[in-house]
């Protein structure tokens, strides 16, 4: 360790977020990064703990990653390396296991942290932070490209399905093991829902653009506007390709059934969010007046509810409602929520902290949408009732003006046509399937999850695959 006293010396100095009355203004990113002298001081917390916790992934009751970093990532390692301006040796220690932390860097929410053992007795390391000054770094001096590019080419054509941080981080780890690689996207851009999922203020778009061209630069193949199973049959794909993995996430949206769920105004968040960054792209960072006058309501009380907040202030609207169906979380641990584990207490986003600036305090728990109603085909109100155990509560019902409701209720799964186009009748554990050419990995296979999960299924998916081939090659 370069400074075993640091976490003693240094209180906790995270990158500070813009103003609210300032970056609502505009789609630009919200975190300021600190200077490199503060960040090195920052790295130099990190404790020689004996048992780091934030990397390990921990098992409890046969369950992986309820704490921790489930992507096995080297965390005090690379610390120390950024305390002592090794920064290069800090990224290829980093890219071990973590091929997208320019993504991490910015929209995890971190469970390393809270998992840090300085966490026990106050604020953990920043590590996020740290991740991102060290992929920035990397960046900057060029060592990215030289990173991803194999050292020889094995012969061997695999095809990704799909652009997200799982397909991105199966692509760039089979590329380094030298096959040639293919990522096939439906969207008219790279990114999957890092590029039209997650807003501008969080992630640039300019960021996922430079990864994607940064996949180019080591020989990575990439075809847009390309719907597998659609705009190119199951039987070519196969025909050209050793392998074919599927990595199209779990994008089956949870829906509204209820009376007037067809009334235009009434749409899912996904749909929102990939229109707003779409005008980003076409017209610039500034906020617009597209929802001026207009009353939303959000339904669903997590993250992407939350970037639905914060892009609908963007966007000028008048007032905000958000429901969520769930209790309210305690605001401090419970006895059988102890560290390490994810702390499930009550927080704000930032949507949220912009709406009460704004509106006042806008989330109502135990409560959900039980009608729509219009004019013309137009929303105009909603019918709210309280809930009991995820039911409505009868008489409890009332009206309030929305003039657009957005579903942010989560993803029920992957889209299953896809997988009967390739007779894919069984998923294994191990990323395999029923049939031997095709793998999946990333939300497609465990369901609605985060970004560090889909890099490290993407991750041991892509080792399955160069194992299978060699497997193949000792047979022969």
């Amino acid at each position: 360790m370069g400074d075993p006293r640091g976490f003693i010396k240094h209180d906790r100095k995270s990158n500070p977020m813009r103003p609210i009355a300032e970056r609502i203004k505009d789609f630009n990113i919200m975190e300021i990064d600190l200077g490199d002298a503060d960040r090195r001081i920052q790295a130099s917390r990190c404790m020689n703990c004996g048992i780091p916790f934030c990397h390990h992934g921990v098992f409890y009751g046969g369950k992986r990653g309820v704490s921790g970093c489930p992507n096995d990532n080297l965390i005090p390692e690379w610390n120390d390396l950024v305390y002592k301006k090794r920064d290069k040796a800090a990224f290829e220690r980093l890219t071990r296991t973590n091929y997208l932390p320019d993504m991490t860097g910015r929209v995890c929410p971190a469970p390393c942290e809270v998992a840090c053992v300085n966490a026990l007795n106050g604020p953990g390391i920043t590590i996020r932070n740290n991740e991102k000054f060290i992929i920035e770094q990397a960046f900057k001096n060029g060592w990215v490209v030289d990173s991803g590019k194999p050292a020889h080419r094995t012969g061997k054509k695999i095809a990704v399905i799909g652009s997200g941080p799982a397909g991105i981080s199966a692509a760039w780890r089979l590329n380094q093991l030298g096959h040639s690689v293919t990522v096939y996207e439906r969207a008219d851009r790279f990114g999957g829902l890092l590029m039209y999922g997650i807003p501008n203020m969080k992630l640039p778009k300019e960021v996922v653009e430079r990864r994607i061209q940064a996949m180019r630069d080591v020989g990575i193949e990439l075809i847009a506007n390309t719907e597998v199973g659609r705009d190119i049959d199951v039987d070519t794909l196969k025909a050209k390709y050793d392998r074919i993995v599927i990595c199209t996430g779990a994008r089956q949206a949870r829906d509204l059934d209820v009376p007037g769920r067809q009334l235009k105004g009434v749409m899912k968040a996904v749909d929102f969010l990939t229109n707003a960054t779409q005008s980003v792209i076409k017209n610039g960072t500034a906020a617009t007046h597209a929802l001026k006058g207009k009353h939303v309501v959000v339904l669903g009380g997590g993250d992407t509810g939350n970037d639905c907040i914060g892009t609908a202030i963007r966007q000028g609207c008048a007032g905000i409602t958000q429901l969520e169906i769930t209790p309210a979380l305690p605001k401090e641990r419970t006895l059988d929520n102890q560290w390490p584990e994810w702390p499930m207490v009550l927080k704000n986003g930032y949507g949220q902290l912009e709406a009460q600036k704004l509106f006042g305090d806008i989330t109502t728990y135990t409560a959900t949408v039980t009608g729509c109603f219009g004019k013309n085909g137009q929303l105009s109100e909603v019918e709210v009732s309280r809930t009991d155990h995820f039911k409505p509560i009868a008489g409890s019902q009332k009206r309030i003006k929305a003039d657009l409701v957005l579903l942010a209720m989560g993803f029920t799964g992957a889209e299953q046509w896809l997988f009967d186009a390739f007779d894919v009748t069984k998923v294994n554990v191990n990323y395999s399937t029923n049939d031997s050419q095709i793998f999946v990995a990333g939300d497609s296979h465990r369901g609605q999850s985060l970004v560090i999960w889909a890099i490290y299924e993407g991750r041991m998916c892509a080792e399955k695959i160069n194992a299978s081939f060699e497997v193949l090659s000792a047979k022969v």
